[in-house]
């Protein structure tokens, strides 16, 4: 099937992402949040970011203009009566999660992809929650999207292959790089890099280092770009628990249990570079 327009709920730093990228690729893009100035809010961070690339001459007013004008903040999700895809990026919550799909399912089109970016839950579980269980699909985009080239596809139990294929070919559409992932908890990605997080956190829990130490020692030591705790700051620590607990509870092993200092940051509100504060102050 031909995609040629978008419907993208949240639009955060995960959904921002996915919006200007989108845009970029030529797609018409519908931006939907909890309301209309949030999703207006973020088209205009999606602005300034573009704005920055014209700074470092990496594209012009003209490009910058044309990407904008494909961006469509609206008051809610009745606006995708006729996308050809709904992506959902909204926190790593499965009831939220699975309440959005539902009403996803309703607003969108019979022949609509219907796409998660979910980082580790079930997509066989939320397509459940549809009546076209065979048009869900997981699209797992890094972050930052805009920046980052791989995007997981996750098929759930029903996934027929058309989604699967017209998945695909989005992505690359998008510029991305795609890998296909078994629908397990974590799937590739986040089941190899969130247990090492929360590996980082107890070492700076058992005071193996300060978050300094430990990060530079990650990355000169195993050269790595970013130190595991600088990485959870951005990736946001409410994120990384949800992430361990679905690993925890669905594959029940105790090497997957969240780091009580993990969780008493998330209960201080201290959630990373989002709220200025995590394993650093920002």
């Amino acid at each position: 099937m031909a995609i040629k327009k978008i419907g993208v709920v949240g639009t955060g730093q995960m959904g921002a992402g996915i919006c200007q990228v989108a845009a970029q690729a030529g797609y018409d893009v519908v931006m939907s949040d909890i309301n209309l100035d949030v999703a207006q809010k973020g088209k205009a961070g999606i602005g300034k970011l573009l704005d920055k690339a014209i700074s470092k001459g990496k594209m012009d007013e003209a490009a910058k203009k044309s990407i904008m004008d494909r961006l469509h903040p609206v008051e809610s999700m009745a606006a995708f009566s006729d996308v050809d895809m709904g992506i959902e990026a909204a926190t790593e919550n499965m009831q939220l999660k699975l309440k959005i799909f539902k009403d996803l399912d309703a607003a969108c089109p019979a022949h609509a992809i219907l796409a998660t970016n979910t980082s580790s839950i079930s997509i066989t579980y939320i397509a459940a929650a549809t009546k076209k269980p065979e048009k869900v699909v997981g699209m797992h985009f890094m972050n930052p999207v805009p920046v980052m080239k791989l995007v997981e596809i996750i098929r759930g139990l029903a996934t027929d292959d058309e989604t699967y294929n017209a998945t695909i070919e989005a992505s690359r559409k998008m510029g991305k790089t795609c890998v296909t992932a078994s629908d397990a908890p974590g799937f590739i990605v986040n089941r190899i890099l969130v247990p090492m997080l929360n590996e980082a956190v107890f070492a700076l829990q058992e005071n193996l280092g300060t978050p300094q130490d430990i990060d530079e020692a990650i990355k000169l030591g195993l050269n790595h770009p970013m130190g595991p705790l600088a990485l959870a700051d951005l990736i946001g620590l409410d994120t990384c628990l949800a992430i361990c607990e679905v690993l925890h509870t669905k594959l029940g092993e105790d090497k997957y249990r969240p780091c009580p200092l993990l969780r008493k940051y998330v209960d201080a509100g201290w959630l990373g570079r989002k709220t200025g504060r995590g394993f650093y102050k920002y």
